[in-house]
This record gives structure tokens, C-alpha cells and sequence, in this order.
């Protein structure tokens, strides 16, 4: 892809939080990095759909995974 000055939309992401039993708070966490994208690329280019979910682990022990589709140019 390049970098992500490419990126001329966000489609959609999805948000994995790695989470203790109990924790209902995923959106929430995933909500930060929608924000920072519509700080980024503004509310034209940056809105997008997106879930989030708990998850009981996630490879190499990080603390959330974002996937994402752009459309690009």
C-alpha cells in the first residue's frame, strides 16, 4: 500500500480488546482510535462502520487489535 497518505476513506474497523471475564468496556477502548481517525482525516474521509468486541487473548500479548478497510488512491 505505501503509507497512509494513500488512504482516501475508511470504510470500516474492527476493534479486538484483549480483556479479563467481565469486561464490557471493548467499544469503548475501540471508540478512542475512531476518534483519533476522524481527528485525522476529518468526519468527510474518516467516519467508517465499525464493531468491537472482548477477547480472551490476543497474539503476543497485545492489548488491541485494529483491523481496518480503506479505499485508497
Amino acid at each position: 500500500m505505501g503509507d497512509l497518505d494513500r488512504v482516501t476513506h475508511w470504510l470500516r474497523v474492527f476493534g479486538m480488546v484483549n480483556a479479563a471475564p467481565g469486561f464490557t468496556a471493548a467499544p469503548a477502548v475501540v471508540n478512542g482510535f475512531s476518534d483519533l481517525i476522524l481527528e485525522l482525516w476529518g468526519p468527510q474521509a474518516g467516519a467508517h462502520a465499525r464493531a468491537a468486541v472482548g477477547v480472551a487473548e490476543l497474539p503476543f500479548r497485545i492489548p488491541v487489535e485494529i483491523e481496518a478497510e480503506v479505499a485508497v488512491g
